[in-house]
């Protein structure tokens, strides 16, 4: 299983839309995406559940979670290969994982969290909760946007990792990443 949620190594620079739910992540890598002429990662969650919806009685645990995790590294390790320099990912293991200890606060699993451990990205796009909320079926947390910010926020924190916050409009939102890459680039 070790093996199914490693992430393959690439020179490409990655960048993850992490933050709350209906924080417009899958907009902004998809813009940006188009914008740098690349690839972004879908997020392999929804994709899962969806599947899983219609069935009658399905319900979300945490055995979930590892078929999720290995989806989601298939699909980045597919579309690193795919890049142009730049991969932008909508979501990635520790999004899966934070997430995981809300709804599951004594969740642990070593080989999900040696994976998050050991990855690497270049930069995290926080995204701010100043959009308007957007119902669908998978979305449980309209009223814990805040609470939900402020667990991302520290955990990026708490690992030291790099990242810038995104908020406003997308046009704002992908102008203040490409700054940020610019400073990637130059460094």
């Amino acid at each position: 299983m070790e093996k199914e949620i490693k992430q393959a190594p690439s020179r490409i620079t990655k960048i993850v839309l992490f933050g709350p739910e209906s924080t417009g992540k899958s907009t902004l890598a998809k813009a940006l995406a188009n914008h740098y002429n690349t690839q972004w990662v879908e997020e392999y969650m929804r994709i899962y559940l969806e599947q899983k919806l219609n069935q009658p009685d399905f319900e979300f645990t945490q055995k979930d979670l590892i078929p999720i995790a290995k989806g989601q590294m298939q699909l980045e390790n597919l579309k690193t290969k795919k890049a142009n320099k730049l991969l932008f990912c909508d979501t990635n293991l520790l999004q899966i994982y934070t997430y995981a200890k809300e709804y599951y606060p004594n969740y642990t699993h070593p080989v999900f969290e040696n994976a998050i451990k050991n990855h690497n990205y270049n930069l995290y796009l926080l995204t701010d909760i100043d959009i308007p909320w957007e119902a669908d079926p998978l979305r449980d947390k309209p009223h814990e946007r805040e609470k939900m910010f402020r667990i991302f926020e520290k955990t990026l924190k708490k690992l030291k990792l790099p990242y810038i916050c995104v908020s406003g409009k997308l046009e704002k939102r992908i102008q203040l990443t490409i700054k940020e890459i610019e400073k990637l680039e130059n460094e």
